[in-house]
C-alpha cells in the first residue's frame, strides 16, 4: 500500500470512501475533495483505490458532526454533563445481566460496564459512532513529561 505515494504501515485499520463518509456524516463526494485538497489522510492501494485510516475517522469525528458550534452541540444528546467524548465503539461483550462497552477516542480506550440490557435497547455494535459521557465529582490531572 501507498500513501499518497510514500509507504505505510500494514497494520493500519482502513476503511472504504463510502464507510468513512458515512461515519462522519458527510456525502461521498465531499470526502473525495477532502483527499483531494488533504483536508484527510487517505492511502492508495496497489490499485490505486484511496482507504482511510481509522484513526483519520476518529481525528475528525466530532469536527464533521455539524458544521456550525450549534449544529455540533446539538449532535451530542442534551444531557446535564458536559464531558461528553465521542469516539467509534470497539467492543460490546454482554454476559448475563451486564455488557462490557469498550470506545475508542483519538487512539485511547474508554470501558464502561452498563446493562445488558441497555446495550441491546441501544442496539450498540463494534464500528458505531458513541459518546462517552464523564460524570465524576473529581478529575485529578497527572503531569505527563
Amino acid at each position: 500500500m501507498r500513501r499518497n505515494g510514500k509507504s505505510a504501515q500494514k497494520n493500519l485499520e482502513l476503511l472504504k470512501l463510502r464507510d468513512a463518509a458515512l461515519q462522519l456524516g458527510i456525502s461521498f463526494p465531499t470526502i473525495k475533495q477532502w483527499i483531494y485538497k488533504k483536508k484527510i489522510r487517505s492511502i492508495q492501494t496497489a490499485g490505486g483505490h484511496h482507504r482511510i485510516p481509522e484513526s483519520e475517522v476518529d481525528r475528525l469525528l466530532f469536527r464533521t458532526r455539524g458544521k456550525t458550534e450549534k449544529e455540533r452541540k446539538q449532535a451530542v444528546r442534551r444531557v446535564s454533563g458536559r464531558n461528553q467524548l465521542v469516539g467509534r465503539i470497539d467492543s460490546v461483550r454482554i454476559s448475563g445481566l451486564m455488557a462490557e462497552v469498550t470506545i475508542s477516542i483519538g487512539g485511547q480506550q474508554i470501558v464502561s460496564i452498563i446493562t445488558a440490557r441497555s446495550a441491546r435497547e441501544m442496539q450498540l455494535k463494534a464500528g458505531q459512532t458513541a459518546a462517552a459521557l464523564i460524570k465524576a465529582t473529581e478529575v485529578m490531572i497527572l503531569r505527563v513529561s
